[in-house]
């Protein structure tokens, strides 16, 4: 019998909790964030009227309103970009947010 290390390791971080999905956006905050790829200046608006016809009551802050989330550079910087996107939609009051459109 021989005593063998795996060399994939033990899981080190658990499942977390999901927080519960936001059922309807009437009356909350939705935050648009790009990340400067893709067509989000063709898609964002789209996405917006189409929210804005179903949940009449629904709050967008446009994406312009935010710094670019770009996606090249350090991880470090990647994280600090995000960080500082988080924090200004916690100020901004955004209970949802839309991440992304691109590639």
């Amino acid at each position: 019998m021989y005593e063998v290390l795996s060399p994939l390791g033990g899981a080190t971080v658990g499942p977390a909790p999901v927080a519960p999905g936001i059922t309807d956006l009437n009356g909350k905050t939705v935050c648009e964030v790009w990340n400067g790829l893709g067509r989000g200046h063709a898609t964002f608006p789209i996405i917006r009227e189409l929210l804005q016809k179903r949940y009449p009551d629904v709050k967008v802050i446009p994406y312009a309103e935010f710094p670019v989330q770009d996606i090249r550079g350090t991880t470090t910087e990647i994280h600090e970009r995000a960080e500082a996107a988080a924090a200004l939609a916690v100020q901004r009051g955004c209970d949802a947010m839309i991440s992304g459109i691109g590639i």
